[in-house]
């Protein structure tokens, strides 16, 4: 049996979506980690948490990069 097909739609409630987002970070940060290992390349993941945090993933190649939100 197939899964369900979910409609993509922001999380309205606060809590929960910080929630998501935690249980999804790290997912995103594996998935560009085997990218870079695979491919050979040099990534960077910038992601901003709702609660406005900086989190950041860099490939062992990467240079430093300042970087504030605007």
């Amino acid at each position: 049996m197939g899964r369900v097909k979910l409609e993509i739609k922001r999380i309205e409630n606060t809590t929960n979506r910080q929630v998501t987002f935690s249980k999804r970070r790290n997912g995103l940060i594996k998935k560009a980690y085997e990218l870079s290992i695979l491919c050979d390349i040099d990534i960077a993941l910038i992601m901003f948490s709702p609660s406005g945090r900086l989190n950041h993933f860099s490939g062992k190649r990467s240079k430093t990069v300042q970087l504030s939100r605007m």
